[in-house]
């Protein structure tokens, strides 16, 4: 099975390399952007493609249906730590292959893999249902906050949070310190730290 694997960030696309990779019967391909992933759809057939939902170019649920309308389109599946249960409802209606957590488990990322690149669709039944697993963060902050939020995380600057969400720069400031207010943070590490220790990204 040959997958390709879209986010911006380094080290969960190395993560998710890594699994797959130690599963065996997996060929992974990466892409940083929305832009570099259509075009290496271009050049490369793939039997699953994994997009991340905030990085740049994906204009919220426009970039997957945009390679959804492609007449070579692959299964393509929606990965996220910041989008809430509507965005994985949407995300399933217009014809996603999925909808990934990143707070999945190594085990549960494989075999949510392997199951949609055979043609299925998954979706974890406890983040659909918004339960007792529904991370509590997500309940205190909106989806631009949980975002801000995710490129602290990555020790990503004001200005990097702005381009990559299309936003002002003073926008995320005025993000940044609701949230920080919302979550009981001082600063950005903290932030951060706060977000790593709960497991959000």
């Amino acid at each position: 099975m040959r997958i390709l694997i879209a986010d911006d960030h380094d080290l969960l696309r190395d993560m998710i390399v890594l699994y797959l990779d130690g599963e065996g019967g997996f060929t992974t391909d990466t892409a940083a952007d929305f832009a570099q992933a259509e075009r290496m759809l271009g050049l490369t057939s793939y039997d699953l493609v994994l997009l991340d939902f905030s990085m740049p170019g994906m204009d919220g649920l426009n970039g997957l249906s945009r390679l959804l309308e492609r007449s070579d389109a692959p299964p393509v599946a929606i990965i996220s730590g910041t989008a809430n249960r509507d965005v994985a409802e949407q995300a399933l209606a217009a014809g996603a292959a999925g909808f990934l957590p990143k707070t999945l488990s190594a085990r549960s990322m494989v075999n949510a893999v392997r199951f949609m690149a055979m043609g299925e669709q998954y979706a974890p039944l406890d983040f659909l249902r918004g339960g007792d697993d529904a991370h509590p963060l997500t309940e205190k902050l909106s989806q631009r906050e949980l975002q801000v939020l995710e490129g602290l995380t990555f020790g990503k600057s004001n200005k990097e949070i702005a381009r990559d969400l299309d936003i002002r720069e003073p926008t995320v400031k005025l993000h940044v310190k609701t949230l920080y207010r919302k979550i009981g943070a001082a600063n950005r590490t903290q932030a951060a730290m706060i977000a790593k220790e709960q497991g959000l990204f």
